[in-house]
């Protein structure tokens, strides 16, 4: 039997376990590899290990890190804009892998009724834990 508990301390996720069965190896801790504020218009405001981004289309960005990702947990969220949130409501972050070194971000928000846009230029934040 297995019981775990992580828990986000200033940029390191610590993780406590306890095995019941000897000789278990316990779990090294994950660590923040690379995390950063991204104003909508791809502006990076804050953060670390971030080699680039690129703004490339209405809600769509590739950020580069100096990490391998293979193993890698991608967090984001949808920040507000200025403390004036520009939705109707909702908004969405999908955060998925281009490639070893490389982040996919599209921010979206739900369409207003009569336009079909969805896309749309949010500022977000993106965490990296390996």
């Amino acid at each position: 039997m297995f019981a775990g508990l992580a828990l986000t301390v200033g940029g390191v996720v610590a993780v406590s376990s306890a095995a019941a069965e000897p000789g278990r190896a316990r779990q090294a801790a994950a660590t923040t590899t690379a995390r950063a504020k991204v104003s909508a218009n791809g502006t990076v405001l804050g953060g670390s290990g971030i080699t680039g981004i690129n703004r490339f289309g209405i809600g769509r960005y590739n950020i580069s890190t100096a990490a391998n990702l293979a193993e890698c947990a991608l967090l984001g969220t949808i920040n507000t804009n200025g403390g004036s949130d520009p939705g109707p409501g909702s908004s969405s972050i999908l955060v998925g892998k281009v490639n070893a070194t490389t982040l996919f971000i599209r921010t979206a928000t739900p369409s207003q009724p009569g336009s079909p846009a969805v896309d749309s230029d949010r500022p977000f934040s993106v965490t990296v834990v390996c």
